[in-house]
């Protein structure tokens, strides 16, 4: 359906000359969204795959194994679209206290963003709301250190930003101006908590592109952007744990999600964007169920493997365990983890290496460092910066 023109337009001076920034009506749009019989079959079939993902959870014997690694690969792929070339080894590595092989910066600001996630999902499990205090508060640790640490972290702008381009006269896209961020952003809380908001997917759709039109921060607000999705389906119940992002499918759909994003704005067509969010909601459900049984097949065929090492098998299924959860360790550190002596540790090691399970990454002779290869294989598809 075009509607026109989803917001207006203001003259704001940015550095002595005048543009035009975009202010965006609030939501929800009007007239309210077109769902014919084949949208609503779309969006049946996406809630249907967020129900297998938060099933699939339940069957995990250690669900927070699986969000642990999970938050890390939505970390870096989110950080990776904003032009970090970090991989999720190095932020695992960053994680141990190492020394990574790409740009500090890089690596801190992935640290970052794992931070605000993990803050974000505190405060809705302590019953906070999910509110713009709740997004500032995220921006913060976001922005706590490394590049953006100047950037006013944890404050909506008080300056004029803009999209593409070297300056607002030649920018791509220029959101509203400063003074109007507060009620833009007053206005998209209201909705995200309207007793007749649509359902959490329809909910989500609308709150990202309304969150990324107002660009509420001077940095960040793509990350922002794409955590407040999760943070909604996870607030509203569709998923019990925050299982479902959707930075790769953003990554590998990059011409298309920011034409539509546009589309929005200039002919209000929030139903092509929608149909693309569904699309990207069901892929990337079943992808993460997908891979939690690849993970669930993986460990216990090494756990089998495992219990063919005879007298050595049980201390080596205790280190296997600590790679299930963390899959780069020190043997140091597995030993005082595990409450065993190092030696112990050591032989648990030498097994799982002879079993191929576990690989040295650092070729040093003192403080090596061991991966369970194959986990961190199937976690790193489609993450290569």
């Amino acid at each position: 359906m075009q509607r026109g023109l989803t917001g207006s337009y203001t003259t704001t001076s940015v550095a002595g000359e005048t543009v035009r920034a975009f202010v965006p009506h609030p939501l929800p749009p009007t007239p309210p969204l077109e769902i014919t019989p084949q949208r609503q079959q779309r969006l049946e079939r996406a809630l249907l795959a967020c129900g297998r993902l938060d099933a699939i959870t339940a069957l995990l014997p250690d669900p927070h194994l699986f969000l642990y690694a999970y938050v890390r690969r939505e970390a870096v792929l989110s950080s990776q679209i904003e032009g970090t070339q970090s991989s999720l080894s190095d932020l695992l590595l960053f994680e141990l206290d190492e020394q990574p092989g790409v740009p500090f910066d890089d690596v801190v600001e992935v640290s970052n963003y794992v931070a605000a996630l993990e803050h974000g999902l505190k405060r809705l499990r302590e019953g906070f709301p999910l509110c713009n205090r709740l997004l500032r508060e995220i921006h913060a640790q976001l922005l706590a250190r490394g590049r953006g640490a100047d950037k006013q972290p944890g404050e909506f702008r008080r300056s004029q930003n803009w999209i593409g381009g070297t300056r607002p006269g030649n920018a791509q896209y220029v959101p509203p101006p400063p003074q109007e961020v507060e009620d833009c952003m007053a206005a998209l809380e209201r909705f995200l908590h309207a007793p007749d908001t649509p359902g959490a997917l329809i909910k989500a759709a609308l709150a990202h592109v309304q969150f990324e039109t107002i660009h509420p921060f001077l940095d960040g607000n793509g990350r922002v952007g794409r955590l407040l999705i999760a943070l909604i389906l996870h607030h509203d119940g569709v998923l019990r744990q925050p299982l479902l992002y959707l930075s790769l499918y953003f990554k590998q759909h990059r011409a298309e999600y920011y034409r539509l994003l546009d589309a929005v704005r200039l002919t209000g067509d929030w139903e092509a964007w929608l149909d693309f969010m569904l699309e990207g909601i069901e892929q990337t459900a079943t992808g993460a169920v997908q891979t939690a049984h690849r993970l669930l097949a993986l460990f216990d065929a090494d756990a089998h493997r495992i219990a063919t090492l005879g007298r050595a098998a049980p201390n080596a299924l205790r280190v296997f365990e600590s790679l299930r959860r963390r899959p780069l360790a020190r043997i140091d550190a597995l030993s005082e983890q595990l409450g065993i002596a190092f030696p112990t540790a050591a032989r648990a090691i030498e097994g799982l290496q002879r079993l191929g399970i576990v690989s040295e990454i650092t070729g040093r002779r003192r403080e090596r460092i061991y991966a369970y290869r194959a986990y961190l294989d199937i976690l790193n598809e489609g993450t290569r910066p």
